[in-house]
C-alpha cells in the first residue's frame, strides 16, 4: 500500500484551532497528510470478499475491503484492480464507481508535531474474472476469505466495511452517504 503526501506548515496556516504545547507561545508545527485509496466491493452468491488487515500502530487486526493506497501517478481504477489481486489472488473487473468516503483525524506526535490526516477512499463494485483465492505474503494483509453477508456484522471489521456495504446498498447519486458530511 502506498502512503500519502506530506507537507509541514505552522499551526497559524492551518484551518481549525491553533495547537501548541502548554506554555509555548509559538504555534506547533502541523504535518498535513493525504492518503488516497481504492477499494473493491465483491459480492458473489450472497458472500462478500474481505481481506484481513495485520495489526499496525494502535490498530488491532481486523477484516477490511480488499484495496489500498494508490501508487504515485496511478489511476484509482487501476489501483483497485491491482490491490484486489495483491490481497486476494483474484483478477477483477470494475462494474461501477459506488462512491468516495472522506475522513479526517489529528493527533499530536511525541515530537510535538501535529499530524493532520485526511483519507479519501474510492469505492468500486467489482467482480471476479480470474485467478484463485490466496493470501497476501509480505503486505498489509495476511488472509482473504468469502463471508456470508449476514455474518459480516459479527466480524471484527474496520469502519470501511460498513461504509462500502452502505454505498453498495444505497447507491447514492452523489457518491456520498446521507449524513456523512465531512466537518471542517
Amino acid at each position: 500500500m502506498a502512503t500519502g503526501s506530506t507537507a509541514a506548515t505552522s499551526a497559524a496556516d492551518a484551518t481549525g484551532p491553533t495547537l501548541a504545547a502548554a506554555g509555548d507561545p509559538q504555534p506547533a508545527e502541523i504535518r498535513h497528510r493525504l492518503r488516497v485509496g481504492a477499494y473493491g466491493v465483491c459480492v458473489r452468491d450472497g458472500r462478500i470478499l474481505l481481506s484481513h488487515l495485520l495489526p499496525y500502530g494502535n490498530n488491532p487486526a481486523a477484516w477490511t475491503m480488499p484495496g489500498g493506497g494508490l501508487e504515485p501517478g496511478e489511476d484509482p481504477l487501476d489501483a483497485v484492480v491491482r490491490e484486489v489481486e495483491e490481497e486476494t489472488g483474484y483478477r477483477v473487473a470494475v462494474d461501477r464507481l459506488l462512491g468516495i468516503d472522506s475522513f479526517r483525524g489529528r493527533r499530536v506526535l511525541d515530537s510535538g508535531v501535529v499530524d493532520a490526516f485526511q483519507g479519501l477512499r474510492i469505492v468500486y463494485r467489482v467482480h471476479v474474472v480470474g485467478g484463485e483465492l490466496r493470501d497476501e505474503v509480505g503486505g498489509s494483509t495476511d488472509h482473504a476469505a468469502w463471508f456470508p453477508l449476514d455474518e459480516v456484522p459479527a466480524l471484527d471489521t474496520v469502519e470501511l466495511v460498513e461504509v462500502a456495504l452502505r454505498l453498495d446498498r444505497e447507491q447514492p447519486p452523489s457518491g456520498r452517504l446521507a449524513g456523512d458530511a465531512d466537518p471542517a
